[in-house]
């Protein structure tokens, strides 16, 4: 399953059900459970007619009427923490775990 169409082309899996919701509600509406019950069985039951790989299955469920809420999630913009050439730990704890653990052969857990 999945709420994100272009991603999941890149990645190209065998087979997904596609549902036009916003990103992190791929299985429906919060506090709906009926709705999520519907297209949890609706996916599950597109991938026993799809049978061509990388085939996807538009599920037939709208998060709303109209289109508004596409424009305001692009509205947002991308609020994720800046990427960083060395790994980032949460203290220095988590530096030495990640450094016992990491292979002396690998260039990241090394840096």
């Amino acid at each position: 399953m999945t709420s994100a169409r272009d991603i999941t082309r890149a990645v190209n899996p065998p087979r997904a059900a596609f549902l036009d919701f916003p990103l992190g509600h791929t299985t429906g509406k919060p506090h709906e459970p009926d709705l999520q019950r519907k297209i949890l069985v609706e996916a599950l039951s597109s991938f026993e007619t799809m049978t061509a790989p990388g085939s996807m299955m538009e599920l037939p469920f709208r998060w709303s009427e109209d289109e508004e809420w596409k424009a305001k999630a692009f509205a947002e913009g991308d609020d994720r923490t800046p990427r960083h050439d060395t790994p980032q730990y949460q203290d220095e704890e988590d530096r030495r775990r990640a450094e016992q653990a990491g292979s002396p052969s690998c260039p990241v857990c090394r840096s």
